[in-house]
């Protein structure tokens, strides 16, 4: 009777989950969740502020603290095309298409990813600009996708929609940290999703999310919203628009 006690007790001992050995939270927020555009927008700034908290019972890191702010903007079906010269032409080759793509991408870390964590670990967390291009599984059966895959990041680099800073996030203390993230002119309007990650020894110890929204207001709002709410009405005053205004120029500058 009494083994078969403490062999009862010992089973429920072991399904107790036992608490880790150091206990970090991860606070964040943002200095805005929305970011307005309007006629004379040419792009805007944002911070994410954020606090490491740890419980009584945690004990001292061997490694320093690491962050990793993910930001991903509005998905869409990008297409890559490879062009090829024949004669005085230039035609499209060959393409492929990248499905539910974010067409905003910023990554800022406070040290270099590969003193982070490693290339497996980097891609298994979907970290780096390529990284979090690849699919959900972690690997793609297309094995011709990389070159395209970086042609892409190309692109949006220099549209200035993807970017990576390994120093853009800057620890005020050893437990305060902030990140401003850049919104440029050409970022299109929807949700964004901004994920912060907390790193040491390279394994993930807490993981926030928040987000934010590029809108716009004011005029472009109201003719956004017409053509979308109302094509075929928007269409025709944009026609009566045009002939109203090429009347108005035969009428100024017609010759007597």
């Amino acid at each position: 009777m009494r083994r078969g006690i403490r062999l009862l007790l010992a089973a429920l001992l072991s399904a107790v989950p036992l608490a880790p050995a150091g206990a970090e939270t991860l606070i964040a927020a943002l200095s805005t969740h929305r970011i307005a555009i309007a006629s004379n927008y040419t792009g805007d700034q944002l911070t994410v502020f954020g606090l490491v908290e740890r419980d009584g019972r945690s004990v001292a890191r061997g490694d320093p603290y690491a962050i990793v702010v993910t930001v991903r903007g509005p998905q869409r079906m990008l297409i890559v095309r490879e062009k090829e010269r024949v004669g005085p032409i230039w035609i499209n080759r060959s393409q492929r298409r990248f499905p539910d793509r974010s067409v905003y991408l910023s990554v800022s870390t406070s040290r270099p990813i590969n003193e982070i964590l490693s290339e497996v670990a980097a891609r298994r967390d979907r970290i780096g600009l390529a990284n979090a291009q690849r699919s959900q599984a972690g690997f793609d059966f297309d094995f011709d996708l990389g070159r395209y895959r970086e042609a892409l990041i190309r692109i949006l680099e220099g549209k200035q929609l993807y970017s990576l800073d390994e120093r853009g996030v800057t620890f005020l203390s050893p437990a305060l940290f902030s990140a401003p993230i850049k919104v440029p002119a050409t970022a299109p309007t929807g949700p964004y999703e901004v994920e912060i990650l907390l790193y040491s020894g390279g394994v993930v110890l807490a993981r926030q999310t928040t987000n934010f929204e590029v809108v716009k207001t004011g005029i472009e709002q109201s003719l956004a919203s017409a053509a979308h709410d109302r094509p075929f009405v928007y269409g025709l005053a944009t026609a009566a628009l045009a002939l109203l205004f090429g009347w108005l120029a035969t009428v100024i500058f017609r010759r007597d």
